[in-house]
């Protein structure tokens, strides 16, 4: 197919690419802990001092070959180099827009906020501990649920002996909130 009928857009609004539970609400800051701060400032040295320079390399390489239009070297690296760009505009975004907030600091707080691990109970009786981190940190399969999800949303401001019913996806849902402590975020 001739390249004039294709596009690929590296300009793109980066938020609107990801996936609703990843995306900020309008005119907030982005809550994270400083173990999560320093992963995504990781990733952002690594892109900018290492991973890219490499792949400009490649490119200048394969573009020194001769023809561009079948240089699959090329016509990779000029595609990885845009997804590297993306991360990068991403993770500055999302780091500028970054409040620390060190769950160590609440001390012995039976409320619930941001970095709080938390330990509910179902109507039925199943307990579950989730921890309430930053939008880039969630990792449901450990407990890490988002502080802008439904269960966070509801878990905030309650108090350890509290009764709440709140909306789920799933529907309305009944917990209590057995215990709640402030440990580091790692």
């Amino acid at each position: 197919m001739n390249k004039a009928f294709v596009r690929e857009s590296d300009s793109d609004d980066d938020e609107d690419a990801l996936s609703p539970s990843l995306q900020l609400p309008a005119g907030t800051r982005n809550y994270i802990s400083p173990a999560g701060h320093a992963r995504l400032r990781s990733e952002l040295e690594e892109l900018v001092k290492r991973e890219r320079p490499r792949m400009v390399e490649v490119v200048s390489w394969a573009a020194s070959n001769g023809d561009r239009s079948e240089n699959g070297d090329y016509i990779y690296g000029k595609r990885r180099l845009r997804e590297i760009d993306r991360r990068i505009r991403f993770l500055t975004k999302r780091l500028d827009n970054a409040e620390i907030v060190d769950p160590l600091r609440q001390g012995d707080n039976d409320q619930i906020f941001f970095g709080a691990q938390v330990t509910i109970a179902d109507a039925d009786g199943t307990e579950n501990t989730y921890t309430i981190v930053g939008v880039d940190e969630m990792d449901p399969g450990r407990g890490r649920i988002s502080w802008i999800s439904p269960l966070a949303r509801a878990l905030i401001k309650a108090r350890e002996g509290d009764s709440i019913r709140f909306q789920s996806p799933v529907g309305v849902r009944e917990i209590d909130i057995l215990a709640v402590a402030y440990q580091a975020i790692d």
